[in-house]
C-alpha cells in the first residue's frame, strides 16, 4: 500500500506533527539520512517553471541518495500526447515517487489514482500543501509553540490559503483571511479547515477587511495577486487588490513581535512594499530555505509509510 501527499486535507493533526519533528532532525543533522534513497529515483513532472520548487526538491533528493529527474512540459505534457493514466502507470515501472507541478488539480488526482508509487503535489491550482508544510515549520522555529497564534493572510483566495487554512487549524493556530470580494478561498477548503478547527479549537474568519485580520496577529501573509495563468486579469486584478498591499500602516496592527511571510516570487510595489518584505520582521528565505526540509521529510514519511 502507498501514501501521497496531494492535501492537508489527506493528513491528521498527529501527521503534521510527526513532519514538524521529523523535518527538525533533518534539518538539525541533515546526514542522518543520506542514503535513505539510495538508488531510488524520483520523476519531477513540471508543467510550470519554477525556481524553490524544483531545487530544493531535485537537492533534497540528492541529499537522501536519490536521483532526480525533471521533465518539463516538452518532456510530459499531461493529458495531451497520452492519456495521464498511461504516464502514471509507465513512470511506476521506472522511478519510486513523482513529484508533479501542475496547472489542474485534476492531473495531481489523476496521477495519484493511477500511479504506484507516491505521488507529491508540488503545486496545483487548488492546493500548496509542500509551502504551507514549510511555512508552518518556519513559524514553528521563530514562535515554539504554534497553539494559539493569529495568522492573517491578506490577498487572493488562491492555492495558498487553501492550505494554509488547513494547516494552520490542524496545529491549532488561528486564521483571518482578508480578500476582495469574489476572490475568497475555496469554499469546501473552507469546511474541511473549519471542521478541523472545531476539533483544535481555533478560529477561522473570512472578512473583506485587511485592518480586521491583521489586527493582533503573531504572523502576516501575503501573495502574488496575478498567479501564473491569470496574466490575462492582469489589470482587474490589480484594481480589486490595491486596498489589500501590505505597508508598514498596515503591519502597524499586528503584534509588534510579528513575522512577515511570502511564499515567492514576490513584486515588491505590488502586494507587498520593500520596506515590509525587506525589513527586519520578513522571514522569506527562511520559509524558502525551510521547503529543502521539509521536503526531505515528506519523502522519507511517504518511503517509510510504502514499506512499513
Amino acid at each position: 500500500m502507498k501514501r501521497d501527499f496531494l492535501s492537508l486535507k489527506d493528513y491528521s493533526s498527529q501527521d503534521i506533527e510527526n513532519l514538524l519533528n521529523l523535518a527538525k532532525q533533518l534539518k538539525v543533522n541533515p546526514r542522518q539520512t543520506s542514503d535513505y534513497l539510495r538508488g531510488k529515483s524520483f520523476a519531477l513532472i513540471f508543467q510550470k517553471p519554477s525556481n524553490r520548487t524544483r531545487v530544493s526538491f531535485e537537492t533534497g533528493i540528492y541529499q537522501l541518495g536519490g536521483n532526480a529527474i525533471y521533465l518539463g512540459p516538452d518532456d510530459i505534457d499531461l493529458g495531451k500526447r497520452e492519456p495521464t493514466s498511461d504516464i502514471a502507470r509507465t513512470l511506476s515501472r521506472y522511478v519510486d515517487g513523482i513529484v508533479a507541478r501542475v496547472f489542474s488539480h485534476d492531473d495531481i488526482m489523476d496521477l495519484a489514482r493511477c500511479a504506484t508509487v507516491p505521488v507529491i503535489n508540488g503545486l496545483s491550482d487548488l492546493s500548496h500543501p509542500c509551502q504551507a508544510m514549510a511555512d508552518i515549520f518556519t513559524i514553528q522555529e521563530v514562535f515554539t509553540n504554534l497553539k494559539g497564534l493569529k495568522m492573517a493572510y491578506v490577498g487572493d483566495g488562491n492555492n495558498m490559503v487553501n492550505s494554509l487554512l488547513l494547516a494552520c487549524a490542524k496545529v491549532g493556530a488561528h486564521i483571518s483571511v482578508a480578500t476582495p470580494k469574489g476572490y475568497e478561498p475555496n469554499a469546501a477548503y473552507v469546511r474541511l479547515a473549519q471542521q478541523a478547527a472545531e476539533k483544535t479549537g481555533t478560529s477561522i474568519v473570512l472578512t473583506n477587511s485587511p485592518q480586521e485580520a491583521i489586527k493582533g496577529a503573531q504572523v502576516v501573509y501575503t501573495d502574488t495577486w496575478v498567479s501564473m495563468g491569470q496574466e490575462e486579469e492582469t489589470a482587474r486584478r490589480f484594481k480589486d487588490f490595491r486596498s489589500y498591499q501590505i505597508d508598514e500602516k498596515l503591519v502597524s496592527l499586528a503584534e509588534k513581535n510579528y513575522i512577515f511571510m511570502h511564499c515567492l516570487p514576490a513584486h515588491r510595489g505590488q502586494e507587498v512594499t520593500a520596506s515590509v518584505i525587506d525589513g527586519p520582521h520578513s522571514v522569506i528565505f527562511d520559509q524558502a530555505e525551510n521547503r529543502l526540509h521539509m521536503q526531505k521529510a515528506i519523502m522519507v514519511f511517504l518511503y517509510t509509510f510504502k514499506h512499513s
